[in-house]
């Protein structure tokens, strides 16, 4: 058996751009062997690709609301690695304003309901032997589970019930497999190019405690940890990282 299959290994959905990538980038730093999925085979390859100078990685093609794609991808993970140590449910649709609750169709509910939250219980229900032996699960929620802007009804929906789901799945798995997870606030997901030609105006940092908008790395190293033995005594916890943001009250005057 090679060195890098006696490594942890980590699952991380929608990793092809984003928090998802600059989680897998953190996990590599780490000394993890990651496998990346995505819906976007394009982009994930070239994210894999990317990142290999980093560590041992591989892309699977993966839509997490498709029962039978979830379950070829990680059987070919199972065949490739023979363990999963790590899970992080990050895969998820990301515009969070879906208009006029009135005009808020059916179709489009049930379509953010199924990648947010139900593809992260079809995703975790897979992996659950594999992670059997001992493993821990971070789901990827958002700020916006407790506070929200007008025309958000499905997204926030969807993030509060990852948060509950993670908790009751912390209680159903344990000991054996730590669940938590961890809620972003504001994160310039935008390649280092785009942040670099069009800047955030400097009022955007300042609404945030720590004097600046978030990077994914920013979520990459919380994640590192929670999936780590550093964490052995953390369960069933959501973990805001929004740079204080959410902790501030403000007033227009």
């Amino acid at each position: 058996m090679t060195a890098a299959h006696e490594q942890r290994v980590a699952l991380i959905t929608g990793a092809a751009r984003g928090i998802g990538k600059g989680v897998a980038a953190s996990l590599l730093r780490a000394g993890w062997t990651v496998v990346l999925t995505d819906i976007d085979e394009l982009e994930g390859q070239e994210a894999a690709q990317e990142l290999a100078r980093l560590g041992t990685v591989e892309f699977l093609v993966m839509d997490v609301a498709d029962e039978a794609s979830v379950q070829a991808a990680v059987e070919q993970l199972e065949g490739d690695f023979g363990r999963l140590d790590g899970l992080v449910n990050n895969a998820g649709l990301a515009d969070p304003d879906t208009g006029p609750l009135e005009q808020l169709s059916l179709e489009r509910w049930n379509r953010l309901l199924a990648v947010n939250l139900t593809g992260a219980f079809l995703v975790s229900r897979q992996c659950l032997p594999l992670l059997r032996e001992g493993g821990a699960i971070v789901n990827i929620a958002s700020t916006r589970s407790l506070q929200s802007e007008v025309n958000t009804e499905a997204y926030a929906a969807s993030k509060g019930g990852l948060v509950a789901l993670t908790h009751a799945m912390a209680v159903s798995l344990g000991p054996n497999i730590r669940v938590n997870a961890v809620s972003p606030g504001w994160i310039d997901t935008r390649p280092d190019a785009v942040q670099d030609s069009d800047p955030l105006r400097q009022v955007d940092h300042e609404q945030h405690a720590v004097g600046r908008v978030g990077q994914p790395e920013d979520i990459g190293e919380l994640v590192a940890f929670l999936l780590s033995p550093a964490a052995g005594f953390i369960t069933g916890q959501n973990m805001v990282a929004d740079g204080g943001m959410s902790r501030q009250m403000i007033y227009r005057e």
